[in-house]
């Protein structure tokens, strides 16, 4: 799998930026509100980051090989 350029830095910024920032936001403002389930909620916006950066892995690893 080989992504398009402008597709892997979406899915970088994506992985590295916004779903980082959004799981400490949510874990911060659940624990001021008292919203539920931030652990649940930290944990599966992790795990799909960990999943995208592992597609983004994949995709830089082929680029390179074709070079």
């Amino acid at each position: 799998m080989k992504l398009k350029n402008e597709t892997y830095d979406v899915l970088k910024w994506i992985a590295q930026i916004f779903l980082p920032a959004i799981a400490a936001l949510y874990v911060a403002v659940a624990g001021i509100w008292g919203f539920p389930y931030a652990k649940e909620v930290a944990g599966t916006i992790s795990a799909v980051d960990l999943f995208i950066g592992t597609l983004l892995g994949i995709s830089s690893m082929n680029y390179y090989k074709e070079k």
